[in-house]
């Protein structure tokens, strides 16, 4: 009992803190083993992600190129009045089929009417003064030859009927006017035309060379272009195109080149046209058209064509990212490779310089491969192999 009772005395006297101190210590001990124990953490597999890739070739004899365009009539004119004046009649509507010597247009002459008159009044008076002067120098003529006028009068009366004559063909010359400036505020079809489009309205003034109305004539269509300085050096008259229409989608009409500018216009590009052969009811003016060439490359350099993601300027500097083999077997390494472009082309993107046969470029995922990663070689891009 009393050993107990001594126990118990203990144990009830000992503090708080060291009646849990020796659990505390037993559980720290347990983790320390269990930690120490533990395996040996597994170290992380590096990631090789595939990339896809073209084989660079170069390409065939002949690159294709392809310019936005819109058609046209090969005969088309934009009619004007050569005299200004109001609109007063206007007999014709668009697309309206026209036979030479309709009226297309018709001002309100009243005015070029009355200048007409003027001037006839003053060709008359012009004649009398004529007459005038003619008798005058007639008689003087017969005084001189009977001694009664001086050589001078002779020569005054002379003047004045010589002066008389010119007034008169001056005048006659201002009624032939006048009466063309009345001619002139008639406006007709000089041959068999269409009506394009109409520029005014009835009532409206108009100037002299004001557009009134756009006509074509005859069925021979053409397009016109704007070809960039790199590609005009290599087109010439008649080199053949191909062309197509968005109205008609399911053909594809021969052309040839007709024109060829030899001054830049806006954007430093050249206007070139292309003739549609032969006839084709179903096409008119202001078609949207493609026009196609295939130009052979002759003694250029080798050129490669590649998707456009495949090439990535940074600072001024265009380059491609290779896929270079490490060792034989299907990992790669990527290297940076500067490289001159050329146009784009329905094909791809022209490489002039920077690549060699058998080179593989990197088609994807160039936003996020570096030089010198290691990746692995994937299939040749579908979409870009076999190209010419």
């Amino acid at each position: 009992m009393n050993k107990c009772t001594t126990a118990d005395t203990h144990s009830a006297s000992t503090p708080p803190h060291r009646r849990f101190l020796g659990p505390l210590v037993g559980g720290l001990m347990m983790v320390s083993l269990l930690i120490g124990c533990r395996a040996p953490e597994a170290e992380m597999e590096e990631v090789i992600r595939p990339v896809r890739h073209l084989v660079a070739e170069p390409t065939s004899a002949s690159r294709a190129r392809i310019y936005s365009g819109t058609s046209k009539s090969a005969l088309e004119s934009r009619l004007s009045f050569k005299v200004s004046g109001t609109v007063e009649a206007l007999p014709i509507s668009i697309g309206d089929q026209l036979e030479k010597g309709r009226l297309i247009a018709r001002l309100d002459d009243s005015l070029l009417e009355l200048q007409a008159q003027q001037s006839e009044a003053n060709l008359i008076q012009a004649q009398a003064s004529l007459r005038n002067a003619e008798a005058g120098y007639q008689r003087v003529r017969g005084l001189y030859a009977g001694n009664n006028a001086s050589r001078d009068d002779l020569d005054t009366a002379r003047a004045a009927a010589e002066s008389a004559q010119a007034q008169v063909k001056a005048a006659e010359k201002q009624l032939e006017l006048a009466q063309l400036n009345v001619s002139y505020s008639r406006l007709y079809a000089q041959t068999d035309c269409t009506v394009a489009s109409i520029e005014v309205e009835v009532n409206e003034n108009v100037s002299p060379g004001s557009p009134i109305a756009t006509v074509t004539c005859g069925s021979a269509l053409e397009v016109e272009l704007a070809v960039p300085e790199s590609l005009i050096g290599e087109l010439s008259k008649g080199i053949p195109a191909t062309v197509r229409f968005d109205a008609v989608r399911d053909r594809t009409f021969s052309g040839t080149v007709s024109e060829v500018g030899v001054a830049a216009g806006s954007g430093a590009t050249f206007p070139v046209t292309v003739a549609i052969l032969g006839e084709h009811p179903e096409l008119r003016s202001g078609l949207a058209a493609e026009v196609r060439f295939d130009l052979a490359t002759g003694e250029q350099k080798e050129l490669y064509l590649v998707p456009l993601s495949a090439v990535v300027e940074d600072g001024g500097e265009k380059f491609v990212f290779l896929a270079v083999p490490d060792g034989g077997g299907e990992l790669a390494m990527i290297e940076r490779r500067p490289v001159q472009v050329g146009e784009l082309t329905d094909l791809g993107l022209e490489i002039l310089g920077g690549l060699s046969p058998g080179d593989r470029v990197v088609t994807a995922g160039t936003s996020v491969i570096r030089e010198g990663l290691k990746v692995k070689l994937g299939e040749p891009d579908p979409s870009t192999a076999g190209r010419p």
